[in-house]
């Protein structure tokens, strides 16, 4: 039995990636953080289905700003994979808190590759990379386009991945990276702006809310379904030979496109209820992401399943359902205010 390790298990594409491996027969090992409020919702599921009926999934106390805790954690379990997807990844918080984004996304990755050296466990490691570090740079952006971050996060995410390049080239550990062009789905986290949309056409549909605010509706993005690329993850650590890959649909569709259909998938007109606020602007812009795949297609035999139009749906569809469910369940607070307005949304 094959043994991985998610770090940021609890989030979008952790828990789809354990579900992954649990369903190929891994034993999956997630860190969490220590909280004042249970943050577990994505994966508690699949903690039951799995830990209860197999003993094969766990999840432990660690995190990427404590080396030690990486160290005695490998030290202990002994992975065949390691999965950094542990990140404080909303871009927009990023320029509002860049020194701890800095510290979790690169130098996290530093730490957990520093682990993987001085513990000496030979295993496979995937790091977490982002479209975010093609920045300004034109599409389509493939392995060779030059990087140009525009934002804290997206600078942490290229040391995060020179640094696995250079880990790599040093002493000869099996990592690869996944460049990774948005990817969304119903566990996408809420103050996300796709996620934000489909959560808000819920709520004006069912007459709790009754205004959106975003802030570009012209940004346009290569976006795709989680399911989708941590299925690409896992392919990438199958290889004999380590390497970067896009991961990407290679089409690229706007903010204003998104909402339409997320509208027009509930009959509703967008216009009568979408308003631009200021506030959700980024300090610098990132204008049109598009991801080259072909080196994954062809290397990896990865292919998304999913078009733009049926993610959109998917996701409207789960929010509406999700939303209907909590009213029949009477809770009053939704009536209060189901999507939170806020700087960092």
């Amino acid at each position: 039995m094959r043994k991985a390790l998610i770090t940021g298990c609890t989030g979008q594409d952790g828990s789809y990636l354990a579900e992954f491996l649990l369903d190929k027969g891994y034993e999956v090992h997630g860190l969490k953080r220590r909280a004042s409020s249970f943050n577990t919702d994505r994966v508690d599921p699949i903690f039951r289905d799995f830990h209860e009926a197999g003993n094969r999934f766990f999840l432990h106390y660690a995190d990427l700003t404590d080396g030690s805790s990486l160290a005695a954690l490998l030290h202990d379990l002994v992975p065949d994979e390691i999965y950094n997807l542990g990140a404080q990844s909303h871009v927009k918080v990023s320029f509002e808190v860049p020194e701890f984004t800095t510290n979790v996304v690169a130098t996290g990755t530093l730490r957990l590759l520093e682990a993987m050296r001085l513990t000496g466990v030979n295993c496979r490691f995937y790091q977490a990379s982002s479209s975010e570090m093609y920045g300004s740079t034109p599409p389509p952006q493939n392995e060779a386009t030059v990087f140009h971050p525009r934002s804290p996060y997206a600078c942490a995410k290229v040391f995060g991945h020179n640094i696995t390049v250079n880990y790599r080239e040093s002493y000869g550990i099996h990592a690869s990276s996944g460049i990774l062009f948005n990817h969304e789905s119903p566990r996408r986290g809420e103050t996300f702006v796709t996620r934000k949309i489909t959560r808000a056409v819920a709520a004006i549909k069912h007459g709790v809310q009754k205004k959106l605010y975003l802030g570009n509706l012209d940004a346009r993005r290569d976006w795709g379904y989680a399911p989708d690329y941590v299925r690409a993850m896992w392919l990438m650590l199958q290889q004999e030979t380590p390497d970067d890959y896009v991961i990407g649909t290679g089409e690229a569709h706007t903010v204003r496109e998104f909402v339409e259909l997320a509208f027009a998938h509930a009959d509703m007109d967008w216009h009568e209820f979408v308003e631009i606020d200021p506030r959700y602007f980024r300090p610098a812009e990132v204008d049109f992401l598009c991801g080259d795949a072909a080196k994954a297609r062809q290397a990896l035999g990865w292919e998304p399943t999913v078009t733009f139009n049926q993610l959109v749906n998917i996701m409207v569809d789960a929010d509406i359902n999700q939303l209907q469910a909590r009213l029949a369940g009477g809770t009053a607070a939704l009536r209060e205010g189901v999507v939170p307005e806020g700087p960092h949304s």
